[in-house]
């Protein structure tokens, strides 16, 4: 991967593709940025060591994840003391949702959460049922965006935890959390902001929160749990001994570092990178729109993730679109987005009541460029209609 210049990208192959290839599926995994990369490599010969012990290897390896703490913490803007760093973004998610349940279980043990959520989220709440608690779902309008008044009404009727994400992973559209908030009243918030961290900022007022660090440029096997100080939180599974009493396990700390400095640069490069991909994005939604017949163009048009675009074909097959489009040198998604194995139909698009048939996914990636895009354009009418019967 090349770093940019001037404003131009280049290279939107992550370095792991053929050339001239255009990886267009950043929301499931961004490629890793240079300077996530770069630290990783001095990392591994500094952070081996068990940062509980004693001894000097111990010691550092102790700073390192220190310093891993307060960047990110700096980045999003909390106490160092309220970052937990966790094996991966899903199994973060788990813990927010589930340590706020078990925290409030005297309270109420009811989920409530928005139908569009990630997997990781409504598996969550499917645990928490079988261990007797219960789950509502929220409504959203047209675009996937939740109700506020439809929170205040399902926490009258009592709620141990509130989940709403902060953006969608599949259509882009932002939540508006502010009024969530108000919403849910003295009830805890959990919000995933997987799809939006290192993008767009994180309002204040959530009681926990995750975020997985290959969203943002960091490596694989990393997730960040955020635990609002004074927040009633509880360890839902057995205790360790490590140095953070909210996660069991031995710390990846080189990976940690990697993923606090791909964030730290990410913030850096933000306000051009989400300005670019904006525009791109809406090169796309237009020309979709307007030169493919048949064709559903979902998520909000303006407030929205920067670098998401999702459409739904008739008469295609997802899986058919996916395996050609990769074929002519574009990767994209799909599918559920949380189960795209299986290529299951949409959860999110079923409950938005959108088309959820020959859907297609695109995500830039920092690197994705205006002919990268101009490519894809290209070629995409062509192949829905060489799809079609």
């Amino acid at each position: 991967m090349t770093k940019t210049t001037g404003g131009e990208a280049h290279r939107s192959d992550g370095g792991g593709a053929a050339p001239g290839y255009a990886y267009l599926d950043a929301a499931s995994s961004e490629p890793m940025h240079p300077a996530a990369r770069d630290t990783l490599l001095a990392a591994l010969d500094a952070g081996y060591a068990d940062p509980r012990a004693l001894h000097n290897p111990g010691r550092n390896t102790r700073l390192l994840l220190d310093n891993a703490r307060a960047v990110v913490a700096g980045c999003l803007g909390v106490r160092e003391d309220e970052v937990t760093f966790a094996p991966s973004g899903t199994e973060a998610v788990h813990l927010g949702v589930l340590g706020l349940l078990t925290g409030g279980a005297r309270t109420s043990r009811r989920l409530v959460h928005s139908p569009v959520e990630h997997s990781a989220v409504l598996q969550a709440g499917a645990w928490w049922t079988h261990e007797g608690g219960t789950t509502h779902p929220l409504d959203v309008d047209a675009h996937g965006r939740v109700a506020p008044a439809s929170v205040a009404h399902a926490v009258a009727g009592g709620a141990g935890v509130v989940a709403v994400q902060s953006a969608n992973h599949e259509v882009g559209t932002v939540q508006p959390l502010a009024a969530v908030y108000g919403a849910a009243g003295d009830v805890p918030v959990f919000v995933d902001a997987a799809a939006s961290a290192g993008r767009l900022d994180l309002p204040a007022g959530w009681s926990a929160a995750a975020a997985s660090a290959h969203k943002w440029g960091g490596p694989a096997g990393v997730g960040v749990l955020l635990v609002r100080k004074g927040a009633r939180w509880r360890l839902p599974y057995p205790s360790d001994d490590r140095t953070d009493p909210r996660v069991c396990g031995f710390e990846n700390v080189p990976a940690v570092l990697a993923a606090a400095a791909a964030l730290q640069a990410r913030l850096a490069e933000r306000e051009e990178v989400n300005a670019r991909q904006h525009a791109l994005v809406d090169r796309i939604r237009s020309v979709v729109a307007s030169e493919i017949p048949d064709v559903e163009v979902v998520g909000d048009p303006v407030d929205r993730l920067p670098h998401v675009v999702t459409f739904s074909c008739l008469y295609v097959e997802g899986e058919a679109l996916v395996t050609e489009l990769d074929r002519r040198g574009f990767g994209v998604a799909s599918g559920s987005a949380c189960t795209a194995s299986t290529l299951a139909p949409s959860h999110v698009l079923a409950a938005m009541g959108a088309l959820t048939h020959g859907n297609v996914r695109v995500s830039l990636t920092r690197d994705t460029t205006g002919d990268d895009v101009d490519r894809f354009l290209a070629v995409l009418p062509s192949v829905v209609a060489s799809l079609r019967p």
